[in-house]
């Protein structure tokens, strides 16, 4: 086989021959296959952030929100490094960095106060608006290899969305 053959082979999303590590890394980026999603992979990757919220929430373990923002985004950034090697760099697929986007705009309401389902959905609206939009510095941060280039965008979009509900709650005085 062909160099050039060997590597058109490499970006489909078959995953026979794949290792262990190259599976796994596929689990993570794609969000256990949200990123296979035929349209709006994104919104389906947010939406497993949004989840996650609620789920911790629900079990009373917002306390560890930080921990778990923190974890997504260590095993996010190896898992996109990993999956951008035999997919290209920064492919649709990849939505583990949408999923720590979208927990990052309710990190401030974790633990400390319970969101109503109008904040939760503002919350998902703006961090969507901003991933998108990617405002200033964000398309920037894309250009960052080895997978932190995926994440950091989606990083600075969960900020600008954190901000964005902090100050709708303040204004609306909820």
């Amino acid at each position: 086989m062909t160099h050039s053959n060997h590597a058109a082979q490499k970006k489909t999303t078959r995953t026979e021959g794949f290792r262990f590590q190259d599976r796994l890394a596929i689990a993570v980026a794609t969000g256990c296959g949200a990123g296979f999603m035929p349209k709006a992979p994104g919104t389906a990757g947010a939406i497993e952030g949004v989840l996650i919220y609620l789920l911790m929430a629900h079990l009373q373990l917002t306390a560890y929100f930080l921990h778990a923002i923190i974890f997504f985004l260590i095993i996010g950034t190896w898992s996109a490094y990993r999956v951008e090697l035999f997919w290209g760099e920064d492919s649709q697929r990849i939505v583990v960095d949408e999923i720590v986007g979208q927990m990052i705009t309710f990190g401030l309401a974790a633990g400390r106060y319970p969101l109503s389902a109008f904040y939760v959905i503002a919350g998902c609206i703006f961090f969507r608006l901003f991933d998108i939009v990617k405002p200033f510095p964000l398309r920037r941060l894309e250009r960052f290899k080895w997978g932190v280039g995926v994440m950091a965008d989606d990083v600075g979009a969960g900020i600008y969305a954190l901000l964005a509900l902090t100050l709708t709650r303040h204004i609306l005085g909820t």
